[in-house]
């Protein structure tokens, strides 16, 4: 495995700017995972490291080598994308040995066979070797793309939202034995993904992506607690943050400058739930609207003054539609931004309320 570094990057097709000044260093044996919605740059990203597109301006490092005009056959790397990209005609030991066979890897028979049996353990698809691509069910098709990047030990893995196209279960699952191949593996990966619980449960750190430009990065918590900007607090959370006036909680002390408030639907303090003792902070009224009961939480929906926020409770919260109500904040758990969505250090307050693989996968296999 080896540290990846993007320096001063920038990357446009025509007039649409896809990767703008980015630099990031991914350190040997991290999992980071690049977030954002479609159209940020990170797919575009992988393709710069992976060699299929080349910086306009700035360069790749691969283990402190300069591998920006290297092509992608020799560059240490491998790419999962994130449609299967199987060859359906071989069977899955095939389809896992195809990268080993490579003309110039000279790898001995025995030494594949030993490498491809090992990978098919890891992924509990050790069964499935003699079957066709086309006989597997969309989970064991991921696990055998993943599976033939491993085979490979490359410096580096480059996924581009490898779990998005299965179903939930599947997903979880996947998810867990990932991390835990990654970690078993002391594997470096880049993540692209729009999920944030892919981002949250993965990511060694993350980084947010926002057209092209990387607006924020660091751990999964310093990125939920310590927003950047309003931009990096939505896509983090579910239910998303809520942003209202500052004006709304108008006993709640802001900083200079605070025109917007931030608050985490569990931060959100619905008054009959504070009676067991809960320190609360400038209760204001609301009315209840909605209330959608999700086993373990329940979710409400409140309208206050022109706003209307969500609230993450514990599932016997007595709240039901049309209540009226007040609701405050906890303590310390209160964000605050400008009239341009910016927190500066994005610090909490103290004192407020809270199908077969193409010519250029198949280089990468």
């Amino acid at each position: 495995m080896a540290e990846v570094s993007i320096i001063s990057a920038s990357k446009s097709f025509g007039e649409t700017v896809a990767v703008e000044d980015l630099s990031m260093t991914i350190a040997n044996g991290e999992f980071i995972v690049l977030l954002g919605p479609t159209g940020a740059g990170k797919t575009t990203t992988l393709r710069l490291i992976a060699g299929l597109e080349k910086p306009d301006i700035g360069s790749i490092s691969l283990a402190g080598q300069d591998v920006t005009k290297l092509a992608p056959a020799n560059r240490d790397v491998c790419f999962v994308f994130q449609q299967y990209s199987l060859y359906p005609h071989y069977t899955v030991f095939d389809n896992l040995a195809f990268p080993l066979r490579a003309p110039g890897r000279n790898i001995p028979k025995g030494e594949i066979e030993e490498r491809v049996r090992e990978v098919a353990r890891l992924l509990k698809i050790e069964s499935k070797l003699k079957n066709r691509a086309t006989e597997l069910s969309g989970g064991e098709m991921q696990r055998v793309a993943i599976g033939r990047a491993l085979v490979r030990s490359p410096a580096v893995f480059l996924m581009d939202e490898p779990l998005s196209s299965l179903d939930a279960k599947l997903r979880d699952d996947l998810r867990v034995e990932l991390k835990r191949i990654q970690r078993d593996l002391g594997a470096t990966i880049l993540y692209v993904t729009h999920d944030q619980l892919e981002a949250l449960t993965l990511a060694d750190r993350i980084g947010v992506l926002s057209e092209g430009r990387l607006v924020q990065i660091g751990t999964p918590r310093e990125v939920y607690e310590k927003p950047s900007n309003v931009y990096v607090a939505r896509r983090l959370g579910s239910p998303q943050i809520n942003i209202f006036p500052r004006a709304l909680f108008p006993d709640i002390a802001a900083p200079a400058g605070a025109t917007q408030i931030g608050v985490r639907p569990e931060d959100v303090v619905i008054e009959p739930s504070a009676h067991d003792g809960t320190t609360r902070v400038a209760a204001i009224p609301a009315e209840v609207l909605t209330v959608e009961h999700l086993g373990v939480e329940t979710v409400v929906l409140l309208q206050a003054g022109d706003s209307q926020i969500h609230a993450l409770q514990a599932s016997h919260t007595p709240v039901s539609h049309g209540a009226k109500t007040t609701i405050s904040v906890r303590p310390n758990a209160t964000l605050f931004f400008d009239d341009n969505g910016e927190s500066g250090d994005g610090a909490k307050s103290g004192t407020g309320g809270t199908s077969p693989p193409t010519e250029e996968q198949a280089a990468l296999a």
